[in-house]
């Protein structure tokens, strides 16, 4: 007997389908899938590869939609329209970020291929991505950070990537030590970066943002896009 398509599944039919295997005993959980060794994370295994399928194709009936169009509608309390969205990711010790609408994507961490007499200056070679190459940009470079000796994180995993960006014709890949995601904030929220902050990062930063115990500083996309493309003249 086969089983129904996944869009034919009741709601409640395919939550109760959809086993959440990696918080019982993968990497959120005990680690004692005997999967785990040969695939090193649940992201890289097929069992959670279809429940992401599965959850991406779940029926969506007008009640979710209703409440989710709610929320996203509600303005806080006492507060201002969210109307900026950035991507936060960490680079040495700093949190920083640059609007989400210039990023494609974002991939695993990738060893760059570096380029005969080509060498420093910001640009660490090219990666292969999707069979596409990208040249391999140092922010911790062109921003002065050390990207030695930051603290680990506490209460999570914490996993290098390549966030591809796009500045005009061109696009890049940033290695990043550390992804937190997609905050949105109000425009007015944005504050003065503080004095002391070293001279190379701070010229390139537009103002600092709180979320949580984060202060995150919000990169000039045009400063950087212009420096990221002067590096590869």
């Amino acid at each position: 007997m086969t089983s129904p398509p996944v869009s034919s599944l009741p709601v409640t039919a395919l939550r109760d389908a959809i086993s959440d295997c990696w918080n019982q005993i993968g990497v959120v959980g005990d680690q004692s899938c005997d999967k785990l060794p040969a695939n090193v994370h649940c992201r890289n295994c097929e069992v959670y590869a279809d429940a992401a399928q599965r959850n991406l194709q779940r029926p969506v009936d007008a009640q979710y939609r209703q409440d989710w169009a709610g929320h996203f509608r509600a303005r806080q309390a006492g507060g201002d329209a969210r109307d900026s969205s950035v991507l936060v990711f960490r680079i040495g010790r700093e949190w920083l970020a640059l609007p989400t609408r210039i990023f494609d994507s974002v991939a695993p961490q990738a060893t760059p291929h570096v380029l005969p007499h080509r060498s420093g200056r910001g640009l660490l070679g090219i990666v292969n991505i999707g069979g596409k190459l990208y040249p391999c940009m140092s922010l911790a470079s062109l921003l002065g950070i050390d990207e030695q000796g930051a603290p680990a994180a506490k209460g999570r995993h914490t996993f290098a990537r390549l966030l591809l960006m796009r500045w005009e014709d061109q696009s890049f890949a940033l290695p990043v030590a550390d992804l937190h995601g997609i905050v949105r904030y109000a425009g007015s929220a944005l504050q003065t970066p503080a004095a002391t902050l070293n001279k190379g990062l701070s010229r390139f930063l537009l103002g600092v943002i709180t979320e949580n115990e984060m202060r995150i500083g919000c990169l000039d996309t045009a400063l950087i896009g212009f420096q990221l493309a002067r590096l590869l003249r």
